[in-house]
């Protein structure tokens, strides 16, 4: 054991003993294991607020629209909102051929009580959206696995709400899973081609009361194959196909389901343009089967400023086994065997403070085949409309 130089000249004054000095040196070195390890740590995370307003009312007793990121009880209605302060610490895989680290993002406000995490999901203001293990096996290319919770690998939109190019979530979102408690690889056979594949005994769609342990008995089976252009595409490089599909076991609740998704992301001649679309079909096995079809349209207008479009046609053949639909601030009444609705959003986003997302949003649904419902109005509207605000802070 090495010691610096005034711990020497002290030991041989008999100020200190080497005895002792190697029992103070041990501590520090620990600390020191402990410290590299934090050093390589990151620290992030965002604070979400928003103010709603709605003309189309609630349903009776308060229920608030299911496609906003705020779903749970006492989450954001008519009004001021905080919507989720979201913490995450990561350590991200190094370029070594047996790398390690993890990933814990923890969600704190009305938020995370759709994340369903808890013993009491819909109370508790609290909840644990991701939290893995990650490893890589040097195996071809090289596999990367997360093992733990982990976001989902289909859909357009995401849980983190300013990565979305709009506020207000899509139906097709509403009809996804979100997280998964699981194994998941990821091997990317050339720049172009992307796989993930795994298998999960919990899945967890947001905002619906019952999460689904299914049990790796009859596992939930996830896969995603993402083709990305090449550079020789010219203005078209970088653009994305995603196929996907989820298969939920038939032990679940309501028989289980299946989920199939088609995305895609494509840049334009105007580098300020950018185009995408996303279909999703679920099939509920025992029950319904719902189909979801979104066009994304985003012009950049200047440096801070961005404009975000949305036009989305839905259509559910089981409304009466699947009353959670919901829209502009009103519940949909589940009293038909099917349910079609559009909805088209626009959101200005513009970026007036550093590390701010500030964006003003509208939007208009409308149901044909049946009718939002207010305390007083019940049924009758083909029509619902928001207006939103929504402030975030990125750390």
């Amino acid at each position: 054991m090495k010691f610096n130089k005034w711990t020497v000249g002290l030991a041989a004054v008999g100020v200190v003993s080497f005895a002792s000095a190697v029992r103070a040196d041990e501590p520090a070195a620990t600390t020191s294991t402990v410290l590299t390890s934090l050093s390589s740590t990151t620290l992030s995370g965002y604070v979400d607020v928003s103010g709603i307003y709605s003309v189309g009312g609630q349903a009776p007793g308060g229920v608030t629209p299911a496609y906003t990121p705020a779903i749970g009880a006492g989450s954001a209605g008519q009004g001021i909102n905080l919507d989720v302060v979201d913490i995450a610490l990561d350590k991200p895989l190094d370029e070594s051929q047996w790398a390690a680290g993890y990933h814990v993002e923890l969600w704190m406000g009305p938020d995370a009580n759709g994340l369903n995490s808890g013993s009491s999901p819909t109370t508790q203001d609290f909840g644990i959206r991701q939290a893995y293990v990650a490893l890589r096996t040097p195996i071809g290319n090289g596999i990367n696995w997360k093992l733990g919770v982990f976001d989902t690998i289909i859909g357009y939109e995401g849980l983190t709400s300013y990565a979305n190019p709009n506020f207000t979530h899509s139906y097709g979102f509403a009809i996804e899973p979100t997280t998964h408690t699981g194994i998941l690889g990821s091997y990317q056979f050339c720049d172009a081609v992307n796989f993930q594949g795994g298998v999960a005994d919990t899945t967890y769609s947001f905002g619906n009361t019952a999460k689904i342990n299914n049990g790796m008995g009859n596992p939930t089976v996830l896969g995603l194959l993402t083709l990305t252009a090449p550079d020789s595409f010219g203005w078209a490089k970088g653009a994305s196909l995603y196929l996907g599909g989820i298969n939920t076991g038939n032990s679940a609740p309501g028989g289980g389901g299946t989920s199939w998704y088609v995305g895609l992301t494509l840049p334009t001649p105007s580098s300020a343009v950018k185009v995408g679309a996303s279909f999703d079909y679920l099939d509920e096995h025992k029950s319904a089967d719902l189909v979801d079809l979104a066009g994304y349209l985003t012009f950049q207008a200047t440096e801070k400023l961005a404009l975000n479009l949305r036009a989305e046609y839905f259509r559910d053949n089981g409304a009466v086994t699947d009353p959670v639909i919901v829209s502009g601030g009103a519940a949909v009444i589940p009293t038909l065997t099917e349910l079609e609705a559009e909805e088209v959003t626009f959101t200005a986003s513009y970026d007036l403070w550093k590390n701010v997302v500030t964006r003003a949003e509208f939007r208009v649904d409308h149901l044909d085949t049946a009718g939002f419902q207010n305390n007083t109005d019940l049924g009758s509207r083909k029509y619902a409309y928001l207006m939103a605000l929504n402030v975030i802070y990125k750390f």
